[in-house]
């Protein structure tokens, strides 16, 4: 009978998989007893209890052509709470320009309410999660200047670099109303 040769190498390979889950295990246990992790599988559990405790449906998760997707649901704004004066609406050749709309995108409600206080562009970017000042000032910003919902504190210097942008009245009363109604409707 000939002897078998097995190199150390061929079985660490082997291995491998198992000592990196071992590893990762190790690794994680202290940050999970130091609450800055959670555990495998815990999290579906938390997203499920926070949308019950927020008053939302309840998560959806499915697999689909072997990816997993989550749906989480959030409450409805009525249209009527965030709508944009129709007048604001242009159109070239049959097609709304960039930066118009009928009602307000979730990033413009966002940074209306960042707004609150005067915030400079490069704040506001960072909050909508964009890094073109250009299209973000086109398609952000303008739409809610032209509404009247936001306004420049220096106006006569629109790229000025100490240039801010703060709700109007009429911009802090949509807020206030539509908070009113979010409210309402949750109950």
């Amino acid at each position: 009978m000939k002897p078998i040769h097995i190199f150390i190498s061929s079985v660490q390979k082997e291995f491998a998989q198992e000592r990196a889950a071992l590893r990762d295990y190790l690794r994680s246990d202290p940050l999970f007893l130091t609450k800055y992790i959670e555990k495998a599988g815990s999290g579906t559990v938390d997203m499920v209890n926070r949308c019950r405790a927020a008053g939302l449906r309840q998560p959806e998760f499915l697999i689909d052509s072997g990816f997993f997707v989550l749906t989480i649901w959030r409450k409805v704004v009525p249209d009527s709470v965030v709508q944009v004066d129709k007048s604001q609406i242009e159109s070239v050749s049959g097609v709304d320009k960039i930066g118009t709309m009928s009602a307000l995108s979730r990033h413009q409600v966002e940074i209306l309410h960042k707004c609150l206080i005067d915030m400079g562009i490069i704040e506001l970017m960072e909050v909508a999660g964009r890094a073109d000042r250009t299209k973000f000032r086109n398609q952000v910003i303008n739409p809610l200047i032209e509404a009247e919902l936001l306004e420049m504190t220096v106006p006569d210097k629109p790229r000025s670099s100490k240039q801010k942008y703060r709700a109007t009245e009429k911009g802090r009363a949509l807020l206030k109303k539509q908070t009113r109604e979010a409210d309402t409707d949750g109950k």
